[in-house]
C-alpha cells in the first residue's frame, strides 16, 4: 500500500477527530504523511512530532497490526518531538 492510499484510508477519520496537533510519518525515500489541521497531506512540513518508520510499518500501525509502544521499544519507530502527541494517535486509528 502506498502512502497515498494510506492517506486516503485515514482522511475521513482525521477530519472528524478532535486531534488538533500535528504529526508526521517520515518514511524516508517513500515520502512523508502529515496529519495537521484535521487534514492529511503528503507535503513535508514541520510538525509537533515526527515518527520515522517504513511505509510498510505505517500501514501495519494504521490497520492495528503493529503495537506503537512495542514498535518504539524495538526500534521500528523512531520518535522525535513531543511524545505526548504521539500517544494521541490512538484517537485517529
Amino acid at each position: 500500500m502506498t502512502l497515498s492510499e494510506i492517506a486516503e484510508m485515514i482522511r475521513s477519520g482525521v477530519a472528524s477527530s478532535h486531534f488538533t496537533d500535528s504529526l508526521k510519518f517520515d518514511c524516508g525515500d517513500a515520502g512523508v504523511l502529515v496529519i495537521a489541521d484535521r487534514t492529511v497531506s503528503l507535503e513535508d512540513q514541520d510538525t509537533d512530532v515526527t515518527l520515522k518508520m517504513t511505509a510498510e510499518n505505517v500501514e501495519k500501525l494504521i490497520k492495528g497490526k503493529l503495537n506503537p509502544m512495542t514498535a518504539v521499544m524495538t526500534g521500528k519507530i523512531k520518535l522525535s518531538g513531543n511524545p505526548a502527541i504521539a500517544m494521541k494517535l490512538k484517537e485517529l486509528l
